[in-house]
């Protein structure tokens, strides 16, 4: 066999062992995807005893491509949700989990400068500490960059002996929070229950009579507050008639107007039209119907609302629109990406119609436009081959291949379209990349790194190591969960969610979901904080590298 067949079989080898060692479970936690690096490490051991070589190019293009792939999968899948979250409603969260970014990064450079810690060794407990594997790539990257050689086999080795403890520090963290302020969490649930409805800020639908007389005789466009953006009237009822209503239609007292909105705009259009009333979905059925409807169709992507002339032409209502599973209140603005699902609202006889010019190809959902895949990799990677030069520094910087590749993503995600390309990804298409990407690179650092590995652990630095990985791990979640609830007052749920998230951690999040089954707290504040702390967790080791160089 050639050298590369050889060196594909021993990687392909140790993926299996890998995740196969990724699927034990101790009382429903596991190393998951972390896994494939210990089976990497297993495999190189024993292979090196036997005097196996493998091909070092072949490893290399392997650990590089799979870097790539992961860390622009990620960024097409937190775009959406990448600027949303930096919102007003997720501004709180994402402060915290900046924080834990932040100590996490703070105890590396104290670290470094007090024990003389050699930057590849530190910055690879950093990120095995933090259980985030982009961070690994983006750490060699830069410091290759730096100039540094032969960094992957000891990067590899902090990172997997930092790892395991960043799992059980996360859980030991949230474990500890409840014993110490004696959390009872029947009462944390119920107490987010009650006030997920303000937390969520989902979009709700009420009736309202007209009883104001001074709006007897206006139009819809006409009623103040209608100009936001908080409203949608989607049905008219009057005495037995039910239509859709148009920006001109003229409101007299006693209609019934059928509103979509954010609870306090509704509450404020209460005081403003007259009163609320409860009335049987039935009775605003009428000749009106409704669907869910899919962007699909290329045409219209990139185009505001208004251009369509749907609401005109056939009196169809666009009262919601959902994007990466946020629900929005539409505006005539508003413009529309692939994917997007509008809740359209109109007659029977022209629904259909109407229908035709969003598309609503649900099978193109599971299709893969495999040309802006690679459009975007490539421009990901010419990004990351950028030098940026700052003054005084020695060398001229570069994103690198994860950076590069992560911050185009986000923008292209954003984005949705350009002409006929759009950047939506199907999720099972997305995980498949976004898995094969991440076991090729661990994999490939399994295998560098398990040579010296066991020496390291039982003869070397490695229970030094791991202290400093605890100390990464733990010190930055205990703080910021103390902070969380002292001064905060946040749910326990919530907290448990947000450290979890604040590591992109799915272990911890399974973790936190069993504490309060069906619950929905922790997933909430985890879903909140991933896209910003994923960016961060790519981003501080670089920021770190350059410090402690330059240091």
């Amino acid at each position: 066999m050639s050298d590369i067949a050889i060196t594909i079989s021993i990687l392909s080898l140790a993926a299996v062992l890998g995740l196969w060692i990724g699927q034990w479970k101790i009382k429903g936690v596991g190393l998951g995807i972390g896994g494939v690096l210990f089976g990497g490490i297993i495999v190189s051991h024993f292979s090196e005893q036997n005097g196996l070589q493998l091909d070092a190019h072949t490893l290399h293009f392997v650990q590089e491509f799979g870097l790539i792939l992961f860390v622009y999968t990620i960024g097409i899948q937190v775009g959406p949700g990448f600027f949303a979250s930096l919102r007003k409603s997720g501004l709180r969260l994402n402060a915290l989990a900046t924080l834990i970014v932040a100590l996490g990064s703070l105890i590396v450079v104290i670290i470094n400068k007090a024990f003389d810690v050699p930057l590849d060794i530190i910055l690879g407990i950093y990120s095995g500490g933090v259980t985030n594997t982009p961070s690994l790539g983006a750490g060699q990257q830069i410091l290759t960059e730096l100039g540094m050689q032969n960094i992957t086999q000891s990067m590899g080795m902090a990172y997997a002996v930092a790892y395991p403890f960043g799992i059980c520090g996360i859980l030991a963290s949230m474990w500890l929070v409840r014993l110490i302020f004696r959390v009872k969490v029947d009462d944390e649930a119920k107490k987010f229950t009650q006030e997920s409805g303000q937390q969520t800020e989902s979009l709700q639908k009420i009736n309202i009579r007209v009883a104001n007389p001074n709006l007897d005789g206006l139009c819809l466009r006409d009623i103040p507050g209608f100009d936001e953006r908080g409203v949608v009237c989607t049905r008219l009822k009057r005495e037995e008639n039910i239509s859709v209503p148009k920006a001109d239609t003229t409101i007299f007292l006693n209609d019934v107007l059928h509103l979509v909105g954010d609870s306090h705009s509704l509450q404020r259009m209460c005081l403003i039209v007259g009163e609320k009333i409860e009335l049987e979905p039935s009775k605003l059925v009428g000749n009106i119907r409704s669907e869910r409807v899919v962007v699909t169709n290329e045409k219209v992507l990139g185009k505001r609302i208004r251009t369509l002339g749907i609401h005109q032409r056939y009196g169809i209502m666009i009262s919601r629109l959902n994007r990466a599973g946020v629900e929005l209140v539409p505006t005539a603005d508003s413009i529309l990406q692939f994917g997007d699902v509008l809740h359209m609202v109109g007659n029977v006889e022209t629904m259909d119609a109407a229908i035709s010019i969003i598309g609503n190809a649900k099978q193109k959902l599971q299709q893969v436009q495999m040309l802006p895949v690679f459009i975007g990799i490539c421009l990901g990677v010419l990004l990351g081959s950028l030098p940026i030069h700052i003054p005084g520094f020695p060398v001229a910087l570069k994103l690198g291949l994860a950076g590069g590749p992560l911050v185009v993503a986000l923008i292209l995600a954003r984005i949705g379209s350009i002409g006929k390309l759009y950047w939506f990804m199907p999720p099972s298409a997305n995980l498949a990349l976004r898995e094969i990407g991440i076991v090729l690179f661990l994999t490939v650092v399994g295998l560098k790194s398990g040579g010296n590995f066991v020496n390291t652990l039982t003869q070397g630095d490695g229970v030094t190591w791991m202290g400093y990985g605890v100390l990464i791990t733990f010190v930055p979640l205990m703080a910021v969960g103390i902070i969380a609830r002292i001064y905060a007052k946040m749910n326990y749920l919530s907290i448990c969610g947000l450290l979890a998230g604040s590591m992109t951690d799915p272990p911890a999040l399974a973790f936190a979901n069993a504490i309060k089954e069906e619950n929905g707290a922790a997933a909430l504040s985890y879903a909140t904080v991933y896209p910003l702390v994923m960016f961060l967790r790519i981003i501080s080791p670089q920021l770190l590298a350059i410090l402690l160089w330059v240091a």
